[in-house]
């Protein structure tokens, strides 16, 4: 049996998770996507092992391999390498975009939403509803906190790649964290794609050559990520533990600043982790 946990984790700088390819034809660093929302996520390995090196600076070695279990490659991980702590992988909950006039406004569809309502719908309540039990607002509602253009008693959100129409407006602080409301919108999945694309921080950079200021052969290459202020939301399972002891990855706090996925040397991956029992 499992006991059940989720981690909610914003965005403080640009947060790049994921793998070059072409090298050899532009050098694009693109980011790791669900295969159906094409939406970024964060592998459930990269927040195991920022979480692991974090416990072994703290707790030492013995420590970390007893909550995550032993290195692949080691010696002990040959005959056991399960871990105590299980995570999948964090997928967006709400994107900022760029929207004039706003100027920001964050953004989501209901499968977002609905794998956001499968996590932590058991321990969210509001009033004397928990989240699983209320419905998922239909796509194109807006939050009542928009400043966004009216005519025949609807709304017009206009981005960089065109205008959104705004159906209805209710109340969406249910769905953030927080439970303080942003200006937001739902779209529909088919349309989270490619405002996702619009959304991303993109960065073009160049290797210098060590005694000139130009570019070292292939050294010019794209950098995509997900903005600052993004919201992402992952499972965790924490194994029925007989010792006793308690899994306690911040010492002794739910929240801490942690950088997660690349290139933290230029400012990337600053992010706030906040861990809750369910």
């Amino acid at each position: 049996m499992y006991k059940k946990a989720y981690g909610i984790i914003e965005t403080l700088a640009p947060l790049h998770v994921g793998a070059t390819a072409g090298e050899e034809s532009g050098n694009l660093n693109l980011i790791f996507r669900d295969q159906f929302t094409q939406t970024g996520i964060l592998p459930g390995s990269s927040i195991r092992g920022r979480l692991r090196s974090e416990m072994r600076l703290l707790d030492g070695e013995q420590t970390a391999n007893y909550w995550y279990g032993n290195e692949a490659g080691s010696e002990q991980s040959e005959t056991n390498n399960e871990s105590i702590i299980k995570f999948e992988y964090a997928s967006i909950l709400w994107l900022p975009v760029f929207c004039p006039g706003q100027p920001i406004v964050w953004v989501t569809s209901p499968r977002l939403l609905q794998r956001y309502q499968r996590i932590a719908g058991d321990s969210i309540k509001i009033q004397d509803k928990y989240l699983k039990q209320i419905e998922i607002p239909d796509p194109y509602t807006g939050s009542t906190n928009l400043k966004a253009r009216e005519s025949q008693s609807k709304k017009t959100l206009f981005f960089n790649l065109g205008f959104l129409t705004i159906n209805q407006t209710t109340d969406l602080s249910p769905w953030f964290p927080s439970q303080k409301q942003k200006p937001a919108v739902i779209v529909e999945d088919s349309d989270i794609a490619m405002i996702h694309d619009m959304a991303l921080y993109r960065q073009s950079r160049v290797r210098l050559k060590l005694d000139q200021k130009i570019v070292d052969g292939g050294g010019f290459f794209n950098t995509e990520a997900l903005p600052e202020g993004t919201i992402l939301v992952f499972p965790i399972a924490i194994k029925d533990d007989k010792s006793g002891k308690k899994w306690q990855p911040f010492n002794n706090t739910q929240t801490a600043d942690i950088y997660l996925g690349g290139l933290e040397s230029i400012g990337f991956g600053h992010c706030n982790l906040t861990l809750n029992e369910v």
